[in-house]
């Protein structure tokens, strides 16, 4: 996977996503989803990087994408990103997306490309697009129990609610914990001051209907 040619504007936000070719799915077990927070975290450095030779005290320097966003589904992955330094979108998908696909394809001893030769990306041109990406991308899971639940008049609201607060890979548990390790919240606009205003906002939109 070449460097991305697309260029990206310092400074501004961008929807990136991806998925596994074929709609395979690129994480099979727990440990597969693990493994790739981990990278989603150690890769945003300009720093060379040797997963042998990284430790506890791992020490990652300066970051080169702000992330203000997540979430990992069994056949693809969103992101929510700000453009940190120049080509700095470009360098950290390379290195995730590389380190990724030769863990997996080691652990699963398989050959050839794991997900679709480039990643996708939106620019987000404004305010309300950017606020409404993050309960697009923090909602994901809730396909996972309910498909089809945007045209489900019937669907359990408190249900799909609770699923999405209790999945365990999206960004959505730093922002309830406070507890920030991949994001960068702090460069993203703060709609969301407390775990509450959340939940708030996403019942809002699990209950909206074009009724």
């Amino acid at each position: 996977m070449g460097l991305r040619k697309e260029s990206f504007a310092t400074n501004e936000y961008y929807h990136l996503y991806n998925r596994g070719t074929e709609k395979r799915k690129i994480f099979l077990d727990k440990k597969d989803y693990e493994h790739f927070l981990f990278l989603m975290y150690i890769c945003n450095t300009e720093e060379s990087i040797e997963l042998r030779r990284i430790g506890q005290n791992f020490d990652r320097g300066e970051t080169i994408v702000n992330i203000g966003a997540y979430c990992l589904m069994p056949n693809h992955l969103h992101l929510l990103v700000r453009e940190k330094i120049e080509g700095g979108i470009s360098k950290y998908m390379l290195k995730l997306m590389t380190s990724y696909s030769m863990y997996f394809n080691k652990k699963y001893k398989r050959t050839g490309k794991l997900c679709e030769n480039k990643f996708k990306s939106n620019y987000i041109s404004n305010d309300n697009y950017l606020k409404y990406l993050y309960s697009y991308i923090h909602l994901n899971p809730a396909k996972l129990i309910d498909k089809n639940w945007k045209e489900n008049k019937t669907k359990n609201i408190n249900k799909l609610l609770d699923y999405v607060f209790s999945y365990q890979y999206s960004s959505l548990k730093e922002y309830i914990n406070q507890k920030f390790r991949i994001l960068n919240p702090s460069q993203f606009p703060y709609y969301f001051k407390k775990p509450n205003d959340h939940k708030k906002e996403l019942f809002e939109w699990l209950n909206f209907s074009d009724d």
